[in-house]
């Protein structure tokens, strides 16, 4: 089988990686006067991640030797930073290995259906200040899913198959917190069967995942009773 040679990226050529070699030390000198306030504080992960993507298949960076044990051809492969979602490249091929992983691996053959969970504009500052409230909304998302699913099959050991994915930013690369949730359509139960739900009333999670956010928000004491008031008072919460 004849295949196409290997030709190695050039990612110093693309237009991401020149703006932020250009540009990046200028933003994070002016961050604390020009953008603290608007984004939050500076984290020092941001950084990380820019170094590693400035360095992401750059030879003089690290790379292994390949070579064919049929024709003795050698080529270099530079490492790669491994990066989410900055790093076109690298977050590409995560999400390819992750899909096909999941698929093959996770998912059981029965029905599933993607929901997506939102919070307010109003309380989005409180994720954007404190981070570790994002994996609490994801614990919120999925008891409300649970408890959906236990009370449509009447049983209280079931469980349903859930995958969550947090996502911060929206289309506009603005500060837009929300879950991605893959869910079996229907939930397994202790004796092995999988009880299947062929239609579900979206206002039921919307209602649970609500009261879920706004307790927990309030343990947390980022709000009080009245702002819960005057939340649940929204024609369109």
């Amino acid at each position: 089988m004849v295949t196409g040679a290997y030709k190695p990226r050039n990612p110093k050529a693309s237009a991401l990686y020149q703006c932020v070699q250009a540009h990046f030390a200028e933003f994070e000198a002016a961050y604390p006067t020009r953008y603290q306030g608007q984004y939050g504080f500076y984290r020092p992960v941001i950084g990380r991640v820019v170094e590693k993507f400035l360095g992401c298949g750059d030879l003089t960076r690290g790379f292994a030797r390949v070579r064919c044990d049929t024709c003795r051809h050698e080529y270099l492969l530079a490492f790669s930073c491994k990066g989410r979602y900055f790093c076109p490249s690298c977050h590409q091929k995560r999400v390819l290995q992750f899909g096909a992983w999941v698929a093959d691996e996770v998912l059981a053959p029965v029905p599933h259906r993607q929901y997506v969970f939102t919070v307010p504009k109003m309380l989005r500052i409180y994720f954007r200040k404190d981070r570790r409230l994002l994996g609490k909304l994801s614990q919120c998302a999925a008891e409300a899913l649970k408890t959906l699913f236990r009370t449509g099959c009447k049983e209280r050991t079931a469980v349903p198959g859930i995958i969550l994915a947090i996502q911060t930013y929206g289309d506009l690369v603005n500060f837009h917190p929300h879950l991605h949730a893959l869910v079996t359509d229907g939930a397994f139960g202790s004796n092995g069967w999988f009880y299947a739900f062929p239609k579900i009333d979206l206002y039921a999670p919307e209602h649970l995942f609500r009261h879920r956010v706004l307790r927990m928000l309030l343990q947390e004491r980022r709000i009080d009773e009245m702002v819960i008031r005057k939340l649940l008072g929204w024609r369109h919460s």
